[in-house]
């Protein structure tokens, strides 16, 4: 795509996905924040808070084994009852009404990449969205997210969310001191390995794991190409990576250092832009991994048939790479994607970052200057600054 598509587009697309939503939430909440410093009772923010509690799968959990406790014992595993009894029982109807009344700040790069980055970092593929995903689904708080995804999608500083690939600026991000990912000789070989072990992994899940999607399993969850293999992201605004920002179950990294990756002006680059161009690249190159995957992935998305994901080592026979745009990752990632139009086989993207390219080649190389990043509280909000 050359182009990015037109507002309405971009708008229904971010309300499509459940990291869409949550990125529209949080950018309302932070409109609000900006604007009303101290929390209150009538606020949206504390609505959101409120709602979103009660909505959480944890606590609706934790709540529904207390009534089956007659001694009470259940409270110490999930929380003070009579803290929790305090808590307004606010509906979907009174936060969707409060969000109305917010007055939504005009889009800059750091407000957008500040809720960019709270909606990646709250993503989980191993159990149910949380409350604020669960909230911002119900068919209330999506017909007042409109306004936001219009006020959003009409900023031109979102047109880059979908573009290709800028192969002239990539950076990778090094967390606790780690070295660059090794740039294999033989690109082939080790995609053709990584295949080979997903396979046996599946033949062994087929034996040991029970099939039914709601058994006490869980394992790797992730749909990406493997994590030794070189993957990138562009430099924001600021001449920060985006990768800085946006990463999928973080670990609370505080300090980081970003190098960049030179990368041949000739590279072939698969582009993801919308989910029908992941399901796309599952329906060629597919690989199953239902049974490995089945209880996570049914636990984030609902889905009960089988899995596929692309087998990587075939995409490398096409392709030097492979590139999420961030209108894809906030319209389809976490969502069960048919393949092939079967209402059985499907996909999910996850643990990808929002603009992240892996790369399927042996001609990249690394720049020599490292730069080393530390995360600093600025106002209401954590930022990362060169350190």
């Amino acid at each position: 795509m050359n182009s990015s598509p037109s507002v309405s587009r971009m708008a229904e697309l971010l309300l499509a996905g459940p990291r869409g939503r949550r990125f529209l939430l949080e950018y309302a909440l932070e409109s609000e924040l900006q604007r009303n410093p101290v929390r209150s009772e009538e606020l949206f923010g504390q609505a959101v808070s409120y709602a979103a509690h009660w909505l959480d799968p944890d606590v609706i959990g934790g709540r529904a084994l207390r009534m089956q406790s007659a001694f009470g014992w259940f409270d110490s595993l999930f929380g003070d009852v009579a803290a929790e009894s305090k808590i307004p029982d606010v509906t979907v109807t009174v936060v969707a009404k409060r969000l109305g009344a917010v007055e939504l700040l005009e889009p800059t790069s750091a407000v957008l990449r500040n809720a960019l980055f709270a909606a990646v970092d709250s993503a989980r593929y191993w159990q149910e969205p949380d409350g604020e995903d669960m909230l911002a689904a119900t068919p209330q708080m999506r017909q007042s997210l409109q306004r936001v995804a219009e006020h959003v999608a009409a900023s031109p500083l979102t047109a880059w969310w979908w573009t290709p690939v800028d192969r002239a600026a990539q950076h990778c991000v090094l967390w606790d001191d780690a070295p660059p990912r090794t740039i294999p000789d033989d690109i082939h070989a080790t995609l053709r390995a990584a295949s080979d072990r997903q396979r046996t992994e599946e033949r062994l899940a087929r034996m040991e794991r029970d099939p039914d999607p709601t058994a006490n399993w869980s394992g790797e969850w992730g749909s990406h190409p493997p994590l030794d293999l070189p993957s990138s992201t562009r430099a924001l605004f600021d001449g920060s990576p985006g990768g800085l920002w946006c990463v999928e179950d973080s670990m609370g990294w505080e300090h980081a250092e970003s190098l960049r990756l030179l990368v041949p002006a000739d590279v072939s680059v698969f582009e993801i832009e919308t989910a029908a161009n992941w399901a796309e690249l599952c329906a060629l190159f597919p690989l199953e991994v239902t049974a490995q995957n089945r209880h996570d992935w049914y636990r984030t998305t609902g889905h009960t048939g089988s899995w596929i994901v692309p087998d990587w080592a075939q995409v490398a026979e096409y392709y030097h790479a492979v590139h999420l745009q961030v209108g894809a990752y906030l319209s389809a990632a976490g969502t069960a994607i048919p393949v092939d139009n079967s209402a059985d086989a499907v996909s999910v993207i996850a643990g990808w970052d929002p603009d992240e390219t892996y790369w399927f080649s042996s001609d990249l190389a690394y720049g020599k200057d490292y730069i080393r990043w530390v995360l600093v509280e600025d106002d209401t909000t954590m930022v990362w600054t060169r350190e």
